[in-house]
């Protein structure tokens, strides 16, 4: 399949700051992506060479093979097709939702301007409120409105930076929800930004992970968080413990018994073993490969439990579901169901 963006190495250098650097990546129509990482790493910025706010210091991007941005091309935002959400929403607290919103075709005539308008508000649900201002909306109803007014003119590819990060953690679930299902029933492909791991593993596709202006991994969610390919991706992408361990032949010696790790490399390895990874037994169910520990913390999350374990010194977080039995100060076994090899 011919990808819709391709995004070439490009970087980005303020003053005498690094804040992109060779940066590649690609999205296929209708499918939704996901730059992912902390604040300051060069996603917001990457997204904003890609809707041409800024001009990349090296690097080309191109959409449905035409060229978009290179040392000798930069075609000016509004006539690269792509729509942008931003962050605050930007709306005019001057005018009304319907007007808000048609200003997106603001070089259409009026009356085609105000039926497009309509037809999009019936799409995320606001025909009601087309009268109000947005200072009379919810926030998941500005957000709407803000996302009605990028799709008007019908882009093929949007760009949302942080768009649900205002909300309310009951209301940015259902919003992002619904907008998820708006964008795959319309066919629209997306690159969404966000520094939250469990949005970018919910909503999107495939995701990449950046650090410091660069690229760590991409890949499916499933694939990036169960298999992660260095340590600051487990790290960063939920909960993990990481362990020293020998390993030969595909199997690793963890202090929770053997587990396979796959591949042929030999040695001293760092592993991930994520919480979920370690199973907890009482001392005498368990046999020579599984090592004792002491619970010495434990947090109830309504659906699990995540123990924190003291064995030999050192703390492990184990993930249990919510039947789990034991108690703080229990003495109880490990043993490690599946663990990955990460680089440092």
């Amino acid at each position: 399949m011919i990808p819709l963006l391709s995004v070439e190495s490009i970087t980005k250098r303020f003053a005498d700051t690094q804040v992109v650097q060779d940066v590649s990546f690609t999205v296929y129509p209708g499918e939704i992506f996901a730059l992912l990482g902390p604040s300051g790493c060069g996603k917001t910025t990457t997204l904003r060479i890609i809707a041409g706010f800024e001009k990349a210091d090296a690097g080309t991007i191109s959409m449905a093979e035409r060229p978009l941005a290179s040392n000798s091309v930069h075609v000016p935002p509004e006539s690269r097709g792509i729509g942008f959400v931003f962050q605050d929403y930007a709306l005019f607290p001057h005018k009304n939702v319907l007007d808000n919103i048609a200003f997106g075709l603001r070089k259409v005539p009026k009356i085609t301007r105000h039926e497009r308008a309509f037809e999009v508000l019936e799409m995320v649900g606001l025909s009601d409120l087309h009268a109000r201002l947005p200072h009379h909306l919810s926030g998941g109803e500005q957000q709407r409105v803000a996302l009605a007014r990028s799709i008007i003119a019908r882009p093929k590819l949007l760009l949302l930076d942080e768009p649900f990060s205002s909300l309310d953690p009951g209301l940015r679930q259902t919003t992002r929800d619904e907008v998820r299902v708006l964008l795959k029933s319309e066919g629209i492909s997306a690159v969404l930004v966000t520094h939250d791991q469990e949005e970018a593993l919910s909503f999107a596709e495939r995701l990449a992970v950046m650090k410091d202006g660069t690229v760590e991994q991409i890949g499916t969610p499933e694939v990036v968080y169960r298999h992660p390919e260095t340590a600051y991706v487990a790290d960063f992408l939920g909960q993990t413990n990481f362990v020293k361990a020998s390993v030969k032949d595909g199997i690793a010696e963890t202090p929770f018994g053997r587990v396979e790790v796959g591949g042929t490399i030999a040695g001293e390895m760092l592993l991930s073993i994520r919480p979920e990874c370690l199973t907890m037994s009482a001392p005498d169910a368990g046999n020579g490969r599984m090592k004792g520990g002491r619970i010495v913390g434990q947090a109830f999350k309504g659906h699990d439990f995540t123990y924190r374990v003291e064995v030999d010194g050192q703390f492990y977080l184990v993930q249990t579901d919510y039947r789990c039995p034991f108690q703080i100060g229990d003495t109880v076994r490990l043993e490690a169901v599946s663990a990955v090899v990460v680089r440092k």
